[in-house]
């Protein structure tokens, strides 16, 4: 006489539901979708340097599973999911100011349809509480892939650059006025100084001495000087800010 277990084995599944178990279409990470994300494969960011580590991520809302952090994952598969009435936000909080030469965002309207922003705003400051200004906007029909923000005239001078400790991103809009919104992958660069940085910012003299001295740092440049030591030594050295004066007792 067979065991209850053994009954159960031998079971069999009905055909209709073992058709539609078959039919499922499990997404696999591939490996052309962690090359999507890496910075190494792109020849136009190797002066580059992706800083979104150095911030901390909230959002506005999200539904579990599908916060900010699903963002920092290295695979298109992986996504933020808001939960609420828009505009929904997402705010990178910089320990530091830092300098945003490139930024984009991945998104696809093939996976996402009616969850896909189709009008983003782009703005930054020193706080999120107050002070931040929009400095971008962003709007697509049926974007696929990373969509690059334009940073043409935001910076001092006409440059390609924003100075911030914060930044947010606003979904404004979805296709077809969809209420929640996927956001598949932010990506914030910077000037990497470790290969080169002033010459790929393409940095004058004069410029390099204005920073500096808004850096507090006044720099003379290498001069031929000779001592008793010998003749034709190169100096270079560090002189006091125009702002620091004699110490005062009061």
């Amino acid at each position: 006489m067979s065991s209850p277990m053994e009954a159960l084995d031998d079971a069999t599944v009905p055909p209709q539901l073992q058709e539609m178990v078959d039919d499922q279409e499990i997404p696999e990470e591939t490996e052309d979708d962690a090359l999507i994300f890496d910075t190494s494969h792109d020849p136009t960011l190797s002066s580059l340097r992706e800083i979104s580590s150095l911030a901390s991520w909230t959002v506005s809302s999200h539904k579990p599973t599908c916060g900010a952090t699903a963002l920092l994952s290295p695979t298109p598969h992986a996504f933020w999911q808001s939960d609420g009435p828009q505009p929904h936000h997402l705010t990178l909080h910089f320990f530091k100011l830092v300098k945003i030469v490139k930024l984009r965002l991945y998104l696809d309207f093939a996976l996402d349809e009616s969850y896909t922003p189709t009008k983003l705003d782009f703005w930054a400051g020193w706080s999120s509480g107050y002070g931040l200004v929009q400095f971008a906007e962003w709007s697509g029909a049926e974007p696929r892939g990373w969509q690059d923000i334009d940073l043409l005239g935001c910076g001092v001078g006409g440059k390609e650059e924003i100075r911030c400790m914060v930044l947010q991103v606003r979904v404004m809009e979805n296709h077809q006025n969809g209420k929640d919104t996927h956001l598949r992958g932010l990506q914030v660069f910077s000037v990497d100084e470790r290969v080169g940085g002033k010459e790929k910012m393409g940095m004058t003299k004069v410029e390099e001495r204005a920073r500096d001295k808004i850096n507090g740092i006044a720099t003379v440049e290498p001069e031929e000087v000779s001592d008793d030591d010998g003749e034709g030594m190169e100096q270079i050295g560090i002189l006091d800010a125009g702002w620091i004066g004699e110490v005062e007792l009061k």
